[in-house]
């Protein structure tokens, strides 16, 4: 029987060193998709149903953690970090495996041999060790706790809390509270990677919300998603390749 693997990791170069230190170390392994971001994997694991995932922790617009939580019971994960204090016990204990970067082809080896031996047993569910993973994520980085925008001759500070939404706005970010308006020169791209993922999802490639700012999903007379922020009018659009993080609410 072939064994089916998804790859997801988001530098290309990376993904493509993985697919070919598997096809040396383990070339029974049918690769059926390799993907850069957390969207296309879940696409990727519901369109293949793959018995195995070769999952990178940091990837852009969803973290590995969340797509591991889509496969959790569904397929055998392998974690692929920069990270080794994200190789908690667990790992060596439970039914999931990491190899860590640099690729190694002899750890990379050990991995699938685990992987060879379990593929006759249920994916196990990994609620509990994502939910220790997802903790040393959030100690292992600081993010981003307060803004700094100019206001005339003044400086303003505004902490991330207050923040409903982030919106490219021509050379500018503007950052909207629930009453107020500023400008900042730091790129949406930016704000990104500094912002908790947890708490700050891209709904746009404009747009950046908070997420306990929204109030209500919905959707127009043309079937566009859009959101609704608490305390403020305006109407946000939910573009198509960020829609499923409301589908899996």
């Amino acid at each position: 029987m072939t064994t089916r693997a998804v790859l997801v990791e988001d530098e290309l170069l990376l993904r493509q060193q993985l697919e070919e230190l598997l096809a040396t170390v383990w070339p029974e392994l049918q690769v059926v998709d390799s993907v850069g971001d957390g969207a296309h994997a879940l696409a990727a694991i519901d369109a293949h149903r793959p018995e195995v995932l070769f999952l990178d922790i940091e990837l852009p617009e969803m973290s590995g953690l969340e797509v591991a939580r889509h496969a959790s019971g569904h397929c055998h994960v392998v974690f692929v970090t920069a990270y080794s204090h994200y190789a908690v016990d667990a790992f060596d204990a439970g039914a999931i495996d990491y190899v860590l970067k640099p690729l190694a082809e002899q750890r990379l080896a050990r991995a699938c041999a685990r992987l060879r031996s379990r593929l006759g047993a249920p994916p196990a569910p990994l609620d509990g060790l994502l939910a220790q993973l997802a903790v040393r994520v959030a100690q292992a980085r600081p993010y981003l706790r307060w803004i700094t925008a100019a206001r005339g001759a003044n400086v303003r500070l505004i902490t991330t809390e207050e923040v409903c939404y982030f919106q490219s706005d021509s050379k500018y970010t503007r950052v909207v509270t629930a009453d107020s308006e500023s400008l900042i020169s730091k790129p949406l791209r930016e704000l990104l990677e500094e912002l908790d993922p947890t708490m700050f999802w891209q709904i746009h490639r404009s747009t950046i919300v908070n997420v306990q700012a929204i109030d209500t999903v919905g959707r127009d007379g043309d079937g566009h998603m859009f959101v609704r922020i608490e305390g403020r009018s305006e109407a946000l659009r939910v573009s198509q390749p960020f829609a499923w993080r409301f589908r899996l609410m």
